[in-house]
């Protein structure tokens, strides 16, 4: 937040991305573990885990002049992990 506001007036936008779990081919292994898949889709909005492209579309929307306005803030890009038992 600070650095948004001491860059704002230049027009430069400071936010960050708060990714939840998220399976790349780096800890795709991890995925792999019994249980683990189904476990993460349980905690989820979304019921499934994040994969690289979930996270990076929001990233590519905070780049864009879309986001123009958006500044000083933590985007969640979880999934709505943890947001409580889906009905």
């Amino acid at each position: 937040m600070t650095l948004a506001n001491q860059l704002g007036a230049r027009g430069i936008t400071v936010n960050a991305v708060a990714q939840g779990a998220t399976r790349t081919v780096t800890n795709g292994a991890a995925f792999e573990a019994p249980g683990l898949a189904e476990l993460i889709a349980g905690t989820t909005a979304l019921a499934r885990p994040g994969g690289p492209d979930d996270v990076a579309d929001v990233v590519a929307f905070l780049a864009s002049d879309t986001a123009r306005w958006t500044t000083g803030q933590v985007i969640d890009a979880s999934g709505g992990l943890f947001l409580g038992t889906r009905v």
